[in-house]
């Protein structure tokens, strides 16, 4: 089994920066595809990013393009979001996720994600 742990999260203004943090144990994780999905009171799950294996291949929803960066270090089992220009709507608990194999086609599932962690809170209010 995988377990995953969020950390990072907090209370931010608009326009401010935010790193998350999910740090993987158990089984190797170095080949799995890890993902970030965020889901805000009211609303289903929702895809944020993804970042493959080795680094070379990120993914992100239009709403983060270009102010969320992928990251991870396998050396250290742990994948990270670096959150800028933040706005209210991307107010949410944002949850690592973990699968191994998974194709770039179906890398934005919510469903095709096999480990989760248990979420931190990310608030963007002024």
């Amino acid at each position: 089994q995988v377990q995953l742990v969020e950390s990072g999260g907090g209370l931010v203004q608009p326009g401010d920066s935010l790193r998350l943090s999910c740090a993987a144990s158990g089984r190797p994780f170095s080949r799995y595809i890890m993902a970030w999905f965020r889901q805000a009171p009211g609303k289903e799950r929702e895809f944020v990013s993804f970042i493959d294996w080795s680094g070379g291949e990120t993914y992100y929803a239009d709403s983060v393009k270009g102010r969320f960066t992928i990251s991870r270090d396998n050396a250290k089992n742990t994948v990270y979001l670096q959150m800028s220009s933040l706005k209210p709507d991307d107010t949410a608990v944002y949850y690592c996720a973990a699968a191994p194999g998974v194709s770039r086609w179906y890398a934005t599932d919510v469903n095709r994600y096999n480990y989760w962690g248990q979420g931190t809170q990310v608030t963007v209010s002024s």
